[in-house]
């Protein structure tokens, strides 16, 4: 997109992280700090953006934690929907103002497959009842994005706006550090020596595959009369077939797209944003 001529704001919570990754890019790509588990880093990156942008065309929530050991945010909030949907949340929330003034503008929130492991827990969705489930926990704030874009795309609908959903794809980065390497064989991603399995090297995506659906979603013009969709492999995702060897990994859950949900997401989101 920097080669294009956008101009692209890059969030870091690591600064020499960031320059390291953006390093050969040429362009107008700029740096700021946001760690979307702090919701004052939050606040604070959206008032410097309103203050300082004249407008905004696109929003790409793609950063996020996934099955990390047990963690809370300072509200008491379990860490994964915390950062992956509440901090995603607070961010659009407090951007609104400026992707409202352009017409099309849109936003991409970055789900999962992982959605396919939990629907919203809705009478305890901080684990404070029971036991924390870093995979059950994964699965909801995977869940929550998919909700999350259909109830925005309502609330962009008078301006023009657009929001969608996109599974990526399987794809080897970082994301993966809470996870050793027996788990991940036992996941089937790697054999005992660290290697891709079989499966990873028939269905993971590079990195450049990997944020083709994502750049997909937030440029098609096909997708502008199809608010709130959940998409992958660059197109609108089917419903999961029950009957398919690939239910694992492709097609999208009742409970990950309907208006209902995400609207009672939206409303308890709030509230939870409310109090702190």
């Amino acid at each position: 997109m920097a080669h294009t001529g956008v101009r692209v704001i890059v969030p870091l919570r690591d600064r020499s992280k960031a320059e390291a990754a953006l390093a050969g890019i040429q362009g107008k790509v700029d740096m700021a700090d946001l760690d979307l588990g702090d919701l004052n880093s939050v606040r604070r990156f959206a008032g410097a953006m309103v203050s300082s942008l004249p407008r905004l065309h696109l929003l790409i929530n793609n950063a996020g934690i996934m099955a990390c050991p047990e963690t809370r945010d300072s509200p008491g909030w379990e860490a994964q929907f915390g950062s992956n949907h509440l901090g995603r949340m607070a961010l659009t929330v407090g951007l609104m103002g400026l992707l409202t003034t352009m017409e099309d503008a849109r936003v991409v929130a970055l789900s999962s497959t992982g959605h396919k492991i939990s629907g919203m827990r809705w009478d305890d969705i901080h684990f404070r009842a029971r036991a924390c489930d870093k995979w059950q926990a994964y699965g909801q704030s995977k869940t929550a994005n998919a909700l999350f874009a259909n109830a925005l795309s309502r609330r962009l609908k008078a301006s023009g706006g657009h929001a969608f959903a996109v599974h990526p794809g399987g794809i080897f980065t970082p994301l993966q550090r809470h996870l050793g390497v027996e788990e991940q064989v036992r996941l089937g991603w790697i054999k005992a020596d660290g290697s891709p399995s079989a499966l990873a090297q028939a269905g993971f995506k590079t990195t450049e595959q990997g944020c083709s659906t994502t750049l997909w979603a937030a440029t098609i013009p096909a997708l502008a009369s199809k608010p709130g969709v959940y998409c992958e492999d660059c197109d609108i995702a089917a419903p999961t077939d029950t009957a398919s060897p690939f239910a694992r990994f492709l097609g999208v859950e009742a409970h990950a797209c309907g208006d209902e949900a995400a609207e009672r997401l939206w409303a308890q989101s709030e509230a939870m944003l409310a109090e702190v």
